[in-house]
């Protein structure tokens, strides 16, 4: 049953792509960006709910309150897919993502994904790709978007801990933004590899803003890390530990 219905998700996700991505990827660069903006969002709150739907795969929020609603830089644990789809839909809509540029080539996601002012860097370019962080970074941040970073770079599955790459790091310090840490459990019912969708109810922790005003990049990167591996040695890592049955 759970192979059939995320088969059934993985044709609704596909369908989301082409229903919201296809005409931004066509019509986005004549579109004003708040309209980009907007359907990007409602992709992600579509997914959303066709995961509660279709997978029984929900979500609950503790600290829903610090979720920004203006500038700020999101530093989220990487453990799945779920996690790339659900903050752009819980997020507010002004977002700008760093990612990899090779997710720009696919096609139709990934022109869509063009069309809402990513930052798109070559991992492999390094104090290159942190120097585009920073200036891009900056001047998104000054637009009055929040900017979206995974610092472990790749998905990490439950339990485990990778080093956090410290480009959010120096993107806070230079601009002196605030940064929002979030943490979460999704690879619990969401593996980091395959397309198996568990049913149950994903724990998502979002912490207040923390001030980087005065604070290196390292110092900001160790308390991001040290504030979500903490918080996620609470939650449960594994769905035999999940003590309450999913709503």
């Amino acid at each position: 049953m759970v192979l059939i219905r995320s088969l059934l998700y993985f044709l609704a996700l596909v369908l989301t792509i082409l229903v919201f991505g296809l005409p931004m990827a066509l019509f986005g660069w004549i579109m004003p960006v708040s309209w980009r903006d907007a359907m990007g969002s409602a992709w992600g709150q579509a997914n959303l709910w066709l995961q509660g739907v279709i997978c029984g795969l929900h979500y609950r929020i503790r600290g829903r309150e610090h979720l920004p609603h203006e500038a700020a830089i999101v530093m989220a644990k990487h453990q799945s897919t779920w996690e790339t789809i659900a903050l752009r839909g819980l997020l507010a809509e002004q977002q700008t993502w760093v990612l990899k540029r090779e997710l720009m080539w696919i096609p139709v996601f990934g022109w869509a994904m063009a069309m809402v002012s990513p930052i798109a860097i070559n991992r492999k370019a390094g104090r290159r790709a942190a120097r585009q962080i920073i200036a891009q970074g900056t001047e998104r941040l000054r637009q009055g978007r929040i900017v979206v970073i995974f610092p472990e770079g790749t998905r990490t599955a439950p339990g485990e801990q990778r080093k956090y790459g410290i480009g959010g790091g120096m993107l806070a310090e230079k601009s002196g933004y605030p940064v929002i840490p979030i943490a979460h459990n999704a690879g619990v019912y969401w593996k980091r590899r395959g397309m198996l969708k568990y049913p149950g109810t994903i724990d998502v922790v979002v912490g207040p803003a923390m001030d980087s005003r005065g604070k290196t990049a390292a110092e900001i990167t160790r308390a991001v890390q040290d504030w979500i591996e903490t918080r996620l040695a609470e939650l449960p890592h594994s769905r035999e530990a999940v003590s309450q049955p999913p709503r």
